[in-house]
């Protein structure tokens, strides 16, 4: 549209701190047990996309959901746990979250990957493998 006005890009001290990465979530302590488990996971799901800087934001937010959706599954199997057995509600609700957990997953296309554990040649020569 012409009369619409063009979208700038903001100077990075106007964004929220959540943007910038300065806090995980607004009004929250980042130091809670719940935070920090949710703070590791998105790291190392980031990691297996390549790192912070090769995935988008629509997959960073995606790896925010999966891990939220983590640590409160970790939390009912916690509970599970401790109180000797699951009743139907939490175990519906469980089997609820894991489905669409598991859909996150495959959107942002989390697969396993073998590691190649092959020694490379300089180390063969290196180390006398030969």
């Amino acid at each position: 549209m012409a009369d619409s006005p063009l979208i700038t890009a903001q100077k990075p001290s106007h964004r929220s701190r959540v943007t910038n990465g300065s806090v995980l979530l607004q009004n929250v302590d980042g130091r809670s047990g719940w935070a920090r488990r949710m703070r590791d996971l998105m790291a190392l799901h980031l990691s297996d996309l390549g790192g912070e800087g090769a995935v988008s934001v629509a997959q960073q937010s995606i790896v925010r959901r999966i891990a939220t959706l983590t640590v409160e599954l970790e939390r009912m199997e916690e509970r599970f746990a401790t109180e000797g057995e699951a009743d139907t509600k939490f175990l519906d609700l469980y089997s609820r979250t894991s489905g669409n957990l598991r859909r996150l997953l495959e959107a942002i296309g989390l697969t396993r990957r073998a590691r190649d554990v092959t020694p490379a040649l300089s180390t063969c020569i290196e180390g006398r493998l030969t």
